[in-house]
């Protein structure tokens, strides 16, 4: 079984892409959504208190998301202890993950930061979905209601397609020029003839 991972920058729609692959019956594990769902973990909620204090959890038990990405999108710090309490125990989940489809020809890893946190180096081969900024600065604005300064903000805590570009294996174009579907055919069509 190979191990794919797929990514993009904050916007270029490579949760859309994945959805695409799951349609092929190719399993998607979503690291950026596991991520968020160890903030409910007790002992992960007590870490995050311990560091940032109360404020970032609301009453109901969730995670203040726009506290916290404040505080992590503003701190080198704060990054830096999210990505060292979440990233090992993500990884470990994606491995127990794995076990459940060892008949699968390839599994895909989705995560918006493979590249900066060296998780390409555990996967066999890497999907890069690419998108212009302008595109994905107004896809950021109509889906996450947000400010051009907090998405510049977020992208720049991303490396650039120019230095993830070479690095991957597959490049689809999300630009809204290049049909979508096509390339994902292709890409598919190449992965299951690796193995």
């Amino acid at each position: 079984m190979l191990k794919v991972g797929i990514t993009g920058n904050i916007g270029s729609g490579k949760t859309l892409v994945g959805s695409v692959f799951k349609l092929l019956k190719i399993p998607v594990f979503n690291a950026d959504l596991e991520a968020k769902a160890l903030y409910r973990e007790e002992d992960i909620r007590k870490k995050v208190i311990q560091f940032f204090g109360s404020a970032a959890y609301l009453d109901n038990g969730y995670p203040d998301t726009a506290f916290l990405a404040e505080k992590i999108f503003h701190s080198p710090e704060s990054l830096t202890f999210i990505q060292n309490l979440l990233h090992p125990k993500v990884r470990f989940r994606f491995e127990s993950w794995c076990e459940k489809y060892q008949n699968q020809i390839y599994v895909l890893y989705e995560a918006a930061i493979l590249f900066e946190t060296g998780k390409n180096k555990d996967l066999d081969k890497i999907i890069y979905v690419a998108a212009p900024e302008s595109l994905r600065i107004s896809r950021l604005m109509m889906r996450d209601n947000a400010t051009l300064k907090d998405i510049r903000l977020r992208m720049n805590k991303q490396w650039s397609d120019e230095v993830k570009i070479p690095l991957s294996d597959y490049i689809i174009q999300n630009n809204e020029i290049e049909m979508l579907i096509p390339q994902i055919i292709k890409t598919h069509k190449e992965l299951i003839q690796i193995v």
